[in-house]
């Protein structure tokens, strides 16, 4: 990557000291060396920790909504998975104008502006979830604008892999979609907890008679789900502000079309989808999946003592799957993924209708399976892409392809409720996915991962 030609798509030169960088060429072991390393790897760290906040306020909604009826929301079964759905719905629409905004703004800007955006939807919530006669209009709009954080994804990640050489690309977009994947789990495994007790001395507001399941009845400040994160916000604000610079590879919005005449762009979007799309989908929708299927059940499980471990064991996952893609190939590495990803969806089915407690552990099991799989192949999908496209469009396609898959919780949502609404159980959705992961495995052995592939990667 070099400042000193400007053609379209091309590094222009920035004012040293101000947002651009002067120049960047992290393929020069001597520039790398001496420079490069030390700002992407500390780029990375400021990004990844913004990351990790966009994650939590897009998934909050998905630690809230199972927690609504028992502090008295009149909401039917259908409302609730509206509510999960629609964080996706907005984080997918969002992503598809980050994909645009890096080179345009720069990583500074976009880092900065996209995280203090975050602040509307975490004081929303802060005061809706205080109130039960809160309109569902009101609670609606609120999912909907969770979904700032989902948008996030499409901008940070373009704006990562600039600033890595190819050699580590598969590494560094993995450590950084890993890490922001845990804000998934982090708000599904810090909400029930930080609920139980006042923050503050009680000056963030009096508690709520939550009514258990069995009658019980106990005092929760659900408020605290989203108080939390506020300073957390705040301090990500200045960080991207005061320590990021951009790379300069810069071009308009009409440059930037030229990513949709991409055959493969196509194709890794398909790939993408089977992978972070349902990732994304089963952890917006797993704590009320297991309250429809195990709920009614004698000894039925808290939601949320277990929906965290699904998107800790992705993440997990995706930041291993990335060295492992980087050295074994992200196409191969996709092919494994996607296999698993079908037998785990595959053996869903059988424990979606239980007699009893007995059937919970095949079902955490097989979920638990899915969300690994779908992980690695988060990790290695995007170890493909740069792999396939000079580095403006290659950020360009990682934009497109995590918008078009962030859309995962709000379909996911929407069929398992559709699913559950004309068959009475999710199953039907399972059996879809199985057909979807069947032509994605198809298409990426035969682009990339068989032998003598046309474009191996």
């Amino acid at each position: 990557m070099s400042t000193t030609v400007t053609p379209v798509g091309a590094a222009r030169p920035g004012t040293p000291g101000g947002t651009w960088l002067d120049h960047w060429e992290p393929e020069n072991p001597a520039f790398w060396a001496a420079r490069g390393s030390k700002v992407a790897w500390r780029s990375l760290g400021i990004t990844t920790f913004n990351l990790t906040l966009a994650f939590i306020i897009w998934f909050v909604v998905s630690a809230l909504v199972v927690r609504l009826p028992g502090l008295g929301f009149k909401l039917t079964t259908s409302q609730l998975f509206w509510l999960a759905a629609m964080p996706g719905l907005a984080g997918g629409t969002l992503r598809i104008l980050h994909t645009f905004l890096t080179p345009m703004l720069g990583a500074r800007h976009v880092v900065t502006l996209s995280t203090l955006s975050l602040l509307v939807p975490a004081l929303g919530w802060f005061y809706a979830v205080q109130d039960p006669t809160t309109p569902y209009w009101v609670l609606i709009l609120l999912a909907f604008l969770a979904g700032l954080g989902g948008g996030n994804f499409s901008s940070f990640m373009p704006a990562t892999s600039l600033f890595f050489p190819k050699r580590l690309a598969g590494t560094a977009l993995a450590i950084q979609a890993g890490i922001g994947n845990f804000g998934v789990s982090v708000v599904q495994f810090v909400t029930p907890w930080v609920i139980g007790f006042a923050l503050a001395d009680g000056l963030l507001g009096e508690g709520q008679s939550f009514n258990a399941q069995g009658g019980a009845t106990r005092t929760l400040w659900l408020q605290n789900a989203t108080a939390i994160y506020v300073p957390l916000i705040l301090l990500g604000v200045a960080a991207a502000w005061f320590a990021l610079r951009s790379v300069p590879v810069r071009a308009n919005f009409r440059e930037q079309l030229d990513i949709f005449s991409l055959k493969h762009g196509l194709i890794m979007t398909v790939l993408y989808i089977m992978t972070f799309g349902i990732f994304s989908g089963m952890a917006a929708v797993f704590p009320l999946l297991i309250k429809q299927c195990y709920g009614a059940l004698p000894g039925a499980p808290d939601p949320l003592t277990y929906a965290f471990l699904g998107p800790l064991v992705g993440s997990v996952a995706r930041i291993a799957g990335g060295p492992i893609a980087d050295r074994f190939g992200g196409a191969r590495v996709t092919q494994v993924a996607g296999i698993g990803m079908l037998a785990c969806t595959l053996a869903v089915p059988f424990y979606t209708s239980p007699d009893s407690m007995a059937d919970f552990s095949g079902f955490l099991a097989s979920m638990l399976g899915l969300f690994f799989f779908s992980g690695i192949g988060n990790a290695s999908t995007f170890k493909q892409m740069p792999m396939l496209f000079p580095p403006r469009q290659a950020g360009g396609v990682i934009g497109w392809t995590g918008a078009m898959a962030a859309y995962g919780p709000f379909a996911c949502g929407m069929l398992i409720g559709q699913s559950i609404a004309f068959f009475g159980t999710p199953n039907a959705f399972f059996w879809w996915c199985a057909v979807y992961f069947t032509v994605c495995i198809g298409l990426n052995w035969w682009f990339y991962a068989r032998r003598n592939a046309p474009n191996p990667c």
